[in-house]
């Protein structure tokens, strides 16, 4: 079997202007607001099905409390007053993306509703338009597709979950967010990542997408030849892309090995029966398991016939078991005990062996325990098993959700045609030629073209001014960049003393724009010495404010008199080191001195005193 990967990507990143549909701010606040709260139920779609995925939603029977903050959400946001008129500007930045990256638009607009029922939107879908088709990017020489461009609006923020309740802010429901979706055109975890970063440098050289963490997120579909197509959604890091990418592949091929070994046995699937094992469990020293019992629940065990090993390996490269938990947990339930890790978790040998014998078991044969209220714990023990029975098929379509190690875990099932119906509150918009006139005569510098300019205009490396274009820094860069010399410390700055902190486990989210701005306007006005910089960055992530960083650097600066004392000592102190060397001693004196006076003097300026000192020492 090839282990070539086949992936597509959507990226959805927030625009900066303001909502959608009214004229809210898309400002994320602290505010709770009003609230109020809503039950939702999937609809028929235009083909008269309802769609799988938001069934399922449906079927949790979640409560959902909405937070309404003023000035960030309005009766748009509650679906108690219809949606005003399209955001313009949100189409002319969705227009300008798709002009650079060659697609066509379309002649007249029409918003579409995407039945979604996890409370993330009031009104129980969202609202999507076609933009643009048929548009590509080329990187490394190969030709992306992307079939569509989209403009629709953001879900509510998740800020609260507990048992049967949901709770969502209003600030971010209805940001305009542009969708890009490529064709599954990419072969290999890295080349994932090479074409999204890309598209998101094309996207910020608009100058009107929003940046930082949540403003951007991408949905992963990923496949191998004989798998099938999985979408892990909602990818916030874009460093993070290739592990999930590699991983889903590895966890792919993991599901085609476990057919393979079930097929060769003859396995055959299991019955969705289970037995209460409730009374044979009440002295068992699980917590979970005595948890359920204490609270009137059941304990129900199910058999596999001919699953044992697969559910989890020796060497954890098979794991049907995780997966079976996976859609155990949609169902309410903590989780589900199976054969293969056990004993453990409190379950001893005893135990096992009187499950085994209770559902007359074979040592091919596996089974799996859930604990829970009743209602709860029945529904695990089928899903699973019914997960366990997929098994069979190899690789089920779904969607998955991404875990901060670059796993993922079930979500629910993948949606289809039956979520989507016709918007009727909003009404067309033609793409007139006027409107793309003016749109490709103000088109905004391709990254590339950026790239050259910057490392031209500022005398910094090429390499320098791509990665800063590629990371999206360049905007900050200019901005602090008012001589060649402080643009060659802003460049070292982003590119090497940020990372360097973050590595060292820095955390530098507090080192905003505003933050670098503050420090280099500082810089330009002499206020501190340049190698300072990296310790006014720390002293920010320490917890004190820039002016306060700033400050005590400046006040940290060496006069000339006292630099010129110290250059003097350091000379008479490597007097022969000086005579053996002459002027060829600067470079090697400069790390001890620097070590002495560093962010108390510029480097050059210390150079320049110690070039000085040493031609006078040598008369």
């Amino acid at each position: 079997m090839s282990d070539e990967i086949v992936c597509g990507i959507e990226i959805h990143q927030q625009l900066d202007t303001k909502k959608l549909f009214c004229d809210c701010s898309t400002a994320l606040v602290d505010e709770e607001g009003q609230k109020f709260f809503r039950r939702l139920r999937p609809t028929q779609s235009e083909l008269g099905e309802i769609d799988r995925a938001a069934l399922m939603q449906a079927e949790k029977k979640l409560r959902f409390v909405y937070q309404a903050p003023e000035g960030v959400s309005c009766l748009v946001d509650a679906d108690e007053e219809p949606p005003h008129s399209a955001n313009k500007d949100a189409l002319g930045i969705v227009l300008t993306v798709a002009a650079l990256l060659n697609a066509q638009p379309v002649d007249e607009v029409h918003f579409m509703r995407k039945i979604v029922v996890d409370g993330s939107n009031t009104s129980g879908f969202q609202r999507t338009a076609m933009i643009a088709m048929n548009g590509y990017i080329e990187i490394n020489g190969k030709k992306i597709s992307i079939p569509t461009f989209c403009l629709e609006e953001d879900a509510a923020r998740k800020v609260e979950t507990k048992a049967g309740e949901i709770t969502y802010r209003l600030d971010r429901l209805g940001i305009p967010l542009i969708e890009i979706a490529t064709g599954p055109d990419m072969r290999s975890a890295e080349e994932v990542k090479e074409v999204a970063f890309a598209l998101g440098s094309i996207m910020r050289a608009t100058r009107r997408v929003k940046r930082g963490i949540g403003t951007i997120r991408e949905d992963l579909n990923i496949s191998i030849p004989g798998g099938a197509r999985v979408e892990i959604k909602g990818v916030q890091e874009l460093r993070m892309l290739p592990i999930y990418v590699q991983n889903e592949a590895n966890r792919q091929k993991s599901l085609l090995r476990i057919k393979e070994i079930l097929l060769e046995r003859g396995t055959k699937p299991a019955s969705e029966e289970y037995m209460d094992l409730t009374e044979d469990f009440k002295s068992c020293e699980s917590k979970i398991i005595a948890s359920a019992i204490k609270k009137k629940g059941k304990v129900f065990a199910v058999a596999l016939p001919g699953f044992a090993g697969v559910m989890k390996s020796a060497d954890s490269t098979l794991r049907l078991g995780a997966e079976m938990a996976g859609y155990a947990k949609t169902k309410g339930v903590a989780g589900i005990f199976h054969s293969d890790e056990l004993p453990n978790y409190g379950i001893t040998q005893e135990y096992i062996d009187l499950v085994r014998k209770k559902l007359s078991l074979s040592d091919e044969d596996a089974f799996a325990l859930c604990a829970d209220d009743e209602k709860k714990a029945s529904a695990a023990i089928v899903a699973a098993v019914r997960r366990a029975n997929v098994a069979l098929e190899g690789v089920p379509e779904e969607t998955r959700d991404p875990k901060p190690d670059g796993t993922s875990v079930y979500s629910r099932p993948l949606p289809g045609a039956a979520r989507m119906y016709p918007e009727t509150d909003v009404p067309p918009i033609a793409i007139k030629d006027s409107m793309m006139s003016e749109i490709f005569a103000n088109l905004p510098e391709l990254p590339k073209e950026k790239a050259e300019r910057i490392a031209a205009q500022y005398a910094i490396h090429i390499q320098q001014s791509t990665q800063l274009v590629r990371d999206g820094k360049d905007e900050i860069f200019e901005k602090v960049s008012v001589t060649s010399e402080i643009a060659s410390v802003a460049a070292r700055t982003l590119l090497s003393t940020l990372p360097e902190l973050e590595r060292d486990g820095s955390d530098i989210s507090c080192i905003t724009d505003d933050v670098i701005h503050t420090v280099f306007e500082g810089l330009s006005g002499s206020m501190f010495a340049k190698d300072a910089v990296p310790d006014i960055l720390k002293a920010v992530i320490a917890g004190k404010t820039v002016e306060c960083a700033v400050e005590e650097a400046g006040r940290s600066l060496m006069n000339a008199d006292d630099a010129a004392e110290i250059v003097s000592r350091l000379v008479q102190e490597r007097a022969d080191f000086v005579k053996s060397k002459g002027l060829g001693a600067v470079g090697p004196l400069m790390g001890p001195l620097m070590a002495e006076m560093r962010g108390k003097i510029d480097g050059k300026q210390a150079s320049e005193l110690l070039k000085k000192e040493i031609e006078k020492f040598l008369r």
